[in-house]
């Protein structure tokens, strides 16, 4: 069961639409009444109209029902479109806050498929489906069935004992598929995220030979969700059978039962036919409910789902717009552990960068360089600890505010869908002076203008029309975008020849020169010609941080210190890697 905070937030976007709901409602209540017309209609045609053969009356009698179902149908019309006004208005109060926290929960490692988006979906098909009236229609269940034992109590009971079987069923079809179906839930939603992840990596796949085996995991995977929807569905359509039999079983019995009454002259005809009418209007809600019993009960999983989304990713607090940050930085007894660790891979990690310094960061694999970049910008919040920008708590920046303000290049470069000049300027506004001018201080204006179209080059999906080199160096000028006052690179050369190294050297002798705080995470001693102090990391510690000549001394292997011009690449003769001992 969700807590009452994790119902507030839903049930808050609900509640805007209380009065589109009243208003259904009353429309409901209408549209029950004129429910009334077809059974008084018949009754009147039976026992009036057929007794005294008056056409008069037959065509008074018509033209008012028809009359009446016109207002009907208007009035139904009018309901559905209510609903779809509610569902819209949810969709748009919700969709952002969902969005946004399906990313943030994403960036922790809590899962990365868009199934929030769907479970939106789900509800929003919920609100406008049938399943909906079936809670607008049930209340007037107990009204038809009241003038059902007015006409006569034997023709009561019959229909009250089968509204039990059906609800009883109902019931019965919640209690038998309910686990099942949350189980292939779960399920398909590991399936899919498995196929997501191997086409992330197709092209491994493909050189390697792996599809087969990737193909056999997915079909186990496959298996497993088609055999719990299949026995969810076989226990569902049994009882649905079930349902079917008891109501034609149900009408069977009050035409038989309403026509024993009849031969002793206990009701009449009309009332026979009027009760029959009656029944299976009270009775139409409890069907339509088994009916849509998998739409409802998909539409509370998603309900459930996406609460625990909500309250896993709060909304964020709103905190008085801060000045531009000049880049000052700050680590205070940070410790990081990474989404699905147990372990810290950051440990009582401090240290503090004045503005417009460059510091290189080096260390050993797994030394917990990667993750002080996530945690510098932003990506990964610290388990304890602050990370200070301007002497601010990053966690109190607004997100949105301070992101134009932090230039980051992860490791692993991804750019989307899209122009050139679409990613450099972030999705945002295209602004082409600025722009043009990031990619020029990335040293890959030249580059782009050789491309089919320019800047105006569609990169597909991922960028994969793009080779690494490229995607690499187009990132980079995604991160210069709108000169950022803190700027991170995490291996920024990992994927570039010489000369876009050449090019990436002369960025950061650039960004020095303009006193643009840098962090730069390298294992090539090319990119520590322009830094001034050099940090070197150890199983998640700092393990030095000076300047740059006095850690360079140490840590270079053989021991030369490059000059303050570009280095040669360890892998094409020159200064070797950096790589602490």
């Amino acid at each position: 069961m969700m807590n009452n905070k994790e119902k507030s937030e839903l049930s808050e976007v609900l509640g805007k639409s209380r009065g589109a709901f009243i208003g259904a409602g009353v429309f409901s209540f209408f549209i029950n009444i004129l429910m009334l017309v077809s059974p008084l209609y018949m009754l009147q045609i039976y026992d009036r109209v057929l007794a005294s053969r008056n056409e008069t009356t037959l065509w008074v009698l018509t033209l008012i029902a028809i009359a009446l179902i016109v207002v009907y149908a208007a009035l139904e019309a009018l309901r559905s479109r209510i609903l779809v006004r509610i569902s819209g208005q949810m969709d748009s109060l919700l969709n952002a806050r969902v969005f946004t926290a399906l990313f943030k929960q994403s960036v922790r490692g809590a899962g990365g498929s868009g199934q929030a988006l769907r479970d939106m979906d789900s509800l929003r098909d919920f609100l406008t489906g049938q399943g909906l009236f079936a809670f607008f229609d049930a209340p007037w269940m107990p009204i038809y069935l009241a003038a059902i034992f007015l006409i006569d109590p034997l023709l009561g009971w019959v229909s009250t004992a089968g509204g039990v079987v059906l609800f009883t069923l109902a019931v019965i079809t919640e209690i038998a598929t309910r686990d099942t179906l949350g189980e292939a839930s779960k399920a398909n939603m590991r399936a899919g995220h498995f196929v997501d992840v191997s086409l992330r990596n197709v092209e491994a796949i493909e050189a390697m030979g792996m599809v087969p085996a990737m193909l056999g995991r997915w079909q186990d995977r496959r298996k497993k969700v088609l055999q719990l929807q299949s026995l969810a569905s076989d226990r569902a359509g049994l009882i649905t059978a079930m349902s079917k039999f008891t109501r034609i079983v149900l009408q069977i019995a009050i035409l038989g039962f309403g026509a024993y009454l009849v031969i002793h002259e206990q009701i009449t005809a009309g009332l026979m036919i009027a009760a029959s009418i009656m029944m299976g209007r009270a009775l139409a809600p409890v069907e339509m409910a088994v009916a849509s019993w998998k739409h409802f009960l998909a539409a509370r999983t998603a309900y459930e789902r996406l609460g625990g989304l909500l309250k896993a990713v709060p909304a964020q607090k709103e905190f008085m717009p801060l000045p531009p940050p000049r880049g000052i930085l700050q680590v205070e007894q940070a410790i990081v552990v990474p989404p699905g660790a147990q372990v810290p891979a950051l440990r009582g990690v401090s240290f503090t960068v004045a503005a417009g310094d460059i510091i290189g960061i080096i260390g050993p694999s797994a030394a917990g360089k990667s993750t002080l970049a996530r945690l510098l910008v932003g990506v990964w919040p610290p388990y304890s600890g602050r990370v200070r920008i301007d002497g601010a708590d990053i966690a109190t920046w607004d997100r949105n505010l301070l992101g134009p303000h932090i230039g980051y290049l992860p490791q692993d470069v991804e750019l989307f869908e899209g122009t050139v000049a679409e990613n450099i300027a972030r999705f945002g506004k295209v602004d082409s002076d600025q722009v043009i001018l990031a990619a020029q201080r990335a040293g890959v204006h030249e580059l782009i203008l050789r491309m089919p179209a320019g800047y105006d080059t569609n990169i597909g999906p991922g960028g994969q029309a793009l080779s690494g080199g490229q995607r690499q160096r187009i990132g980079l000028a995604r991160a210069l975008y709108g000169d950022p006052a803190l700027i991170v690179l995490d291996e920024p050369n990992s994927n570039l020849d010489n000369d876009g190294e050449a090019a990436l050297a002369r960025t950061v002798a650039d960004l020095k020169a303009r006193s643009r705080t840098t962090l730069v995470i390298t294992h090539r001693p090319s990119l520590l010609a322009s830094v001034d102090h050099i940090m070197v990391m150890r199983e998640g510690v700092i393990e030095k941080f000076g300047p740059r000549d006095e850690i360079l001394a140490q840590y270079l292997r053989p021991a030369a210190v490059p000059s303050a011009s570009p280095a040669t690449d360890p892998g094409r003769g020159g200064v070797a890697a950096v790589n602490p001992v």
